[in-house]
């Protein structure tokens, strides 16, 4: 049995249902993994919100304003997605939670037990140690 943060059932409604995605540590480079799967989101149809704590205001990724936190976003987040160390990562699962967002979502190699459990008691949904990007290319190979 897998990691209750590997739950297939909640990686497949955030990827059918988050329509607005917060990606955390997303900035202009685009030989960044963050920059890669925030297009690819994009792509998907989703509306993406760059969160960098160096953002002046002014800064736009991939045609979107970039926001310091993601208490600034004006605007409700279905899913925070947080390409983050793990050892700071937990900080933006209690900040998802504190904005309202549906879901927090940690990319591959980030996790953070105590937050999965503060995050998850506080009814919000979370997937750790994932790929968005991995999780659709297989799950169409298991449609087709």
């Amino acid at each position: 049995m897998g990691k209750p943060w590997t739950d297939r059932e909640t990686i497949d409604r955030m990827l059918d249902e988050g329509e607005t995605w917060a990606i955390v540590g997303l900035g202009p480079n685009p030989w960044r993994t963050a920059y890669s799967i925030a297009r690819e989101l994009q792509e998907r149809g989703k509306r993406i919100v760059p969160i960098h704590p160096s953002a002046d205001g002014e800064l736009t990724v991939l045609g979107e304003l970039v926001y310091s936190d993601l208490a600034s976003v004006p605007f409700p987040v279905d899913v925070v997605d947080v390409f983050r160390r793990s050892e700071h990562a937990g900080e933006f699962a209690d900040q998802a939670v504190a904005i309202g967002a549906k879901g927090v979502w940690f990319q591959m190699g980030v996790v953070d037990e105590d937050a999965f459990r503060r995050t998850t008691e506080a009814g919000v949904p979370m997937v750790m140690d994932v790929c968005p990007s991995q999780q659709w290319y297989h799950r169409e190979r298991r449609l087709a």
